[in-house]
């Protein structure tokens, strides 16, 4: 949703040795028409920089959000206890502005259908639900999935031309994969596959601060089919398969950890997350690697590298534009005060390509070490399933370039139109030959 009309100040980084807080001083800066600029949104990087240099922490008094352009300042933000995602506690939002209901029934709705869940709650509430699934992507947990991972890959694989005939391989390999593998994970049948990723991508969405009215109704629309499904589910299984989420789902509601109402939420919240930004990580990975062919070539002849290719496509270009935190308490980041209720947002665009932190940013370079981007998050609310998109990410590209000796692009890449924070592709047209 629109916050109004845009600020004109943000706060300046205390010189060294100050601990005084932060002075707001004017800017041009027209942030929500900024973030709803397709052109922007298609190459910030330039504009990004200049706001970066200027200041990493900018605040907008229209709406009073604080924006965190630096590496630093946001992972400080993201470790802070007194800073959560606790949408409820965002001042003047959807939940605290008792008129909101009234003005905008739609998105209540739909905020309300989808609370709580682990994403959206902080502390004993959070390490409560989170710890549900936890067990689940532990390190030898995942690593006991690399098989069943490796045979979803190789079978789409086996289906993909080799004769020279063009292939979306969005289409064809980044969306399924990763669909596959939480159709087995979750119980969900085969037949469901294209039901469930139809609501993942409208409720992917939910992230956006400018909603249109379309995407509130979508999304609501989306839910109330997806919890219903899942309630459906659960009613007819009585311990789930070994190994899956939905077994951990339902010892969770069994034992009482969890209610129904969390237990659903939260089996969407996980469903979304663990298909959207896998495709995503895929299909803007592969993109990256034909658009790079001296990394691709390098993948080719080293594909231990892959790992690191999955990490770099992330901090390169993420599936997100933005990270959203609230702060719970009044609090401090970067020598600027953040009053109780305040949102705090981190343009990962920024905060993944600040040079302070990486060397050379605007490289995309598959060999990089010591890769901290943002775009799994980060402190208590860090990334759940890192551990499984980080190894799908990584067999995506083991195998496809294992497969064919020659992939070539056959015409520029489309974006979907996923409004101002997701971001993911509509195709990828290749030939390949073996």
């Amino acid at each position: 949703m629109r916050f109004g009309r845009p600020g004109r100040r943000y706060h300046k980084r205390p010189r060294k040795g100050r601990s005084a807080m932060s002075v707001p001083e004017e800017t041009d800066t027209d942030w929500w028409t900024m973030l709803a600029d397709p052109d922007f949104l298609a190459d910030p990087h330039d504009r990004l920089d200049v706001l970066r240099a200027e200041n990493p922490i900018h605040f907008d008094p229209a709406s009073g959000c604080y924006f965190i352009l630096g590496h630093a300042e946001f992972s400080e933000a993201m470790r802070n206890k007194a800073i959560g995602r606790d949408s409820r506690n965002w001042k003047g939002g959807w939940h605290s502005d008792p008129g909101f209901r009234e003005r905008d029934p739609v998105a209540f709705r739909l905020f309300s259908l989808f609370q709580p869940q682990m994403i959206n709650v902080d502390g004993i509430d959070h390490a409560r639900m989170r710890g549900v699934y936890e067990p689940a992507f532990r390190a030898q947990a995942v690593a006991q999935l690399e098989g069943m991972v490796r045979e979803e890959t190789e079978r789409l694989i086996a289906a993909l031309p080799s004769d020279g005939r063009p292939v979306n391989l969005i289409d064809a390999y980044a969306q399924p994969m990763p669909l596959n593998v939480l159709c087995r994970l979750f119980d969900i049948p085969r037949d469901m596959a294209d039901t469930v990723s139809d609501w993942s991508k409208k409720l992917i969405q939910i992230g956006d601060l400018m909603l249109t009215d379309q995407q509130k109704s979508d999304g609501l629309e989306a839910l109330t089919a997806f919890k219903s499904y899942l309630r459906e589910q659960l009613s007819v299984s009585s311990t789930g398969t070994e190994g899956s989420l939905m077994r951990l789902a339902l010892q969770g509601l069994d034992n009482g950890t969890l209610d129904e109402e969390e237990t659903l939420t939260n089996l969407v919240a996980l469903l979304i997350a663990g298909h959207e930004t896998t495709v995503t990580l895929i299909g803007i990975g592969l993109k990256l690697l034909l658009e790079h062919p001296k990394e691709m070539e390098r993948l080719r002849a080293q594909p231990d590298l892959a790992r690191n290719a999955a990490d770099e496509t992330l901090r390169y270009d993420p599936g997100g534009n933005f990270l959203l935190r609230v702060a719970a308490q009044s609090c401090e980041i970067g020598g600027v005060k953040i009053p109780q209720g305040a949102p705090v947002i981190g343009l990962l665009r920024a905060t993944n390509r600040d040079p302070a932190r990486f060397k050379d940013p605007h490289r995309f370079d598959i060999t990089r070490t010591g890769n901290a981007h943002h775009t799994f998050g980060g402190g208590a609310h860090f990334c759940l399933g890192a551990p499984l998109a980080r190894m799908e990410g990584r067999l995506a590209f083991q195998c496809l370039l294992s497969a064919f000796a020659d992939i070539e692009l056959q015409e520029p890449p489309r974006w979907l139109n996923m409004g101002t924070n997701a971001r993911s592709l509509e195709s990828l047209i290749v030939t390949l030959k073996r």
